[in-house]
């Protein structure tokens, strides 16, 4: 199935774009910003917004159309969870297949201080009426905050003998993000934990490919909940367990 853009119709190619130029806005600027959208390969381009960020930087929002198309059916990507169970069920999936509380330690790791995902996750009232796995009877989780050096991390877990660890990454310049993920795996692996932990990531530029990637179990990012973590960990768990893997 080929598939491209849609705005005002269907097929019509059109999207929208924003970007900063290292200029100062004004009518000249943006003519500039046009001319620099159709050099990116649309046909047809329109600065629709700009604003002066600085004396020299302006930001745009442009509408252009494009005629490439993309045959949808072969894009691959697989979903860290295809379908979640309810907070309940999880408990429940837990009391049957483990017989005990599962151990989830989860931090914001390196130099980020952006506690938002992880206490997304992981605090008891969780976020936008999804409870964080505090909350589950079930899971005995540990909340290390932010800024939390990735040593600390692995010591942590090892002391309370935790079945995952939950790391989020929010920022992101300079792929920071990246280094930080592949350090920590690299000491996974260095300590002989890796094969012991589930490593999970999540982050508003990280989906379930890129953290595989890396290395890790699996990746989450935005419109995560509780609820699709702790699903993978007790199905991953239970395969882990049964297979003798």
């Amino acid at each position: 199935m080929f598939i491209k853009p849609y705005g005002d119709t269907s097929d019509d190619g059109a999207v929208q774009l924003s970007f900063t130029l290292p200029i100062a806005d004004c009518g000249k600027a943006r003519e500039a910003a046009r001319i620099y959208v159709q050099k990116l390969g649309f046909k047809t381009a329109s600065i629709v917004h700009a604003q002066a960020l600085s004396e020299n930087f302006t930001f745009f929002v442009a509408y252009a159309k494009t005629d490439a198309t993309l045959d949808y059916d072969k894009v691959e990507y697989a979903e860290a969870v295809a379908k979640y169970m309810t907070m309940d069920a999880v408990n429940e999936f837990i009391k049957t297949h483990f017989n005990r509380k599962l151990v989830i330690v989860g931090a914001c790791t390196g130099t980020d201080a952006h506690t938002v995902g992880i206490d997304a996750i992981m605090n008891m009232k969780g976020y936008d009426h999804h409870f964080g796995l505090e909350r589950y009877p079930m899971i005995e989780a540990y909340n290390m905050g932010s800024q939390v050096p990735n040593e600390r991390l692995l010591a942590r877990a090892k002391e309370v003998k935790a079945d995952a660890v939950l790391v989020s990454q929010i920022v992101t310049q300079k792929d920071v993000h990246l280094k930080n993920l592949t350090e920590l795996i690299e000491l996974a692996e260095a300590e002989g934990l890796r094969g012991k932990l589930l490593m999970i990531v999540g982050g508003p530029r990280v989906d379930n490919k890129l953290a595989k990637e890396l290395g890790y179990d699996a990746g989450f990012g935005t419109g995560t909940f509780a609820e699709h973590v702790a699903t993978f960990v007790v199905k991953k768990l239970y395969d882990r367990l049964t297979s003798g893997k």
